[in-house]
């Protein structure tokens, strides 16, 4: 029993060494070549497990997944000669097995340090055709799209990498620059600030001539409806006085004497020299001839 139970421990040691030298497996998250006599005869295994022959065949497996790429901080001068301390990082993966394994030997540090190089250059090229409100917050989204496109075209050949993103984590302005670029930021925006306070202006007074115009017109229309409408109240006034002195003129000029002796002996403190045959007296020397006649 011992002796069969050493003749299966022995044979399953052979197995699980044979295994491990003619079998090997590249997972999902990987990406692997295969080398035959040192040259890459399968620039891309697929995940799973595969066969090799031991002396013959070697596996380079490497990380398939999204790296990170933090570069250290960087000074870049822009388009008005001034420098910015910059902090970026980049996300990559390999995209080109064969070429990956061939430019960097397989190793990431050596594919980041050559990464860094170019995107150390890329920066630098797009910084300085830009000004420092530009980099800063105009245009930044569409400097990291640009810088990301035009990297891409280049490190996918030369180092078989693909970049997924790059990003500035911070910019800073050197100690010495800070103070004359907030002042000169300050000046423009106060400008800008001129400039649409004067524009404002120069609108209020159109719009406030405007309606001091529609104003007057309104005001010179008002008043001509209200003559017209005036004049035509004057003259249907007229004709209704015409039309009732033409019914019965005694009785029309008695009312207007009437009227003409209430409105003048309305104030106690008027005086008035009259004739008393004068035609103001007219009906009341009437009133008092006919009194005395009864």
């Amino acid at each position: 029993m011992k002796t069969s139970s050493a003749v299966t421990l022995g044979l399953l040691a052979v197995v699980l060494i044979a295994a491990y030298n003619f079998l090997f497996v590249v997972r999902e998250i990987d990406r692997a070549v295969l080398l035959t006599f040192g040259e890459v005869t399968n620039p891309d295994v697929a995940p799973g497990l595969h066969f090799k022959v031991p002396g013959v065949h070697t596996v380079r497996i490497f990380d398939g997944r999204i790296q990170t790429l933090d570069a250290p901080t960087q000074s870049y001068l822009t388009a008005e000669r001034e420098f910015l301390e910059v902090d970026s990082y980049a996300k990559w993966r390999i995209a080109d097995v064969s070429s990956y394994y061939t430019r960097t030997s397989g190793d990431a540090n050596i594919a980041n340090n050559l990464l860094a190089q170019r995107i150390n250059t890329g920066l630098r090229n797009q910084f300085a055709s830009r000004t420092v409100y530009e980099v800063v917050s105009g245009e930044r989204d569409q400097l990291m799209t640009d810088l990301t496109q035009t990297l891409n075209a280049i490190v996918l050949e030369e180092l078989g990498i693909e970049i997924v993103d790059i990003r500035v984590k911070q910019i800073d302005l050197p100690d010495d620059v800070q103070a004359s670029v907030y002042n000169r930021m300050n000046t423009e925006r106060q400008q800008e600030a001129s400039e649409a306070r004067s524009t404002g202006r120069e609108l209020s007074e159109i719009i406030r001539a405007e309606a001091d115009r529609t104003a007057t017109v309104i005001e010179a229309e008002a008043y001509r409806d209200s003559e017209i409408i005036r004049g035509d109240g004057d003259a249907q006034s007229a004709a209704i006085y015409a039309t009732a002195f033409n019914v019965d003129p005694e009785f029309y000029e008695f009312t207007r004497s009437l009227n003409a002796y209430r409105e003048t002996f309305s104030n106690s403190g008027d005086l008035l020299l009259l004739s008393p045959d004068s035609d103001f007296f007219k009906y009341l020397n009437n009133s008092t001839a006919n009194s005395t006649a009864e």
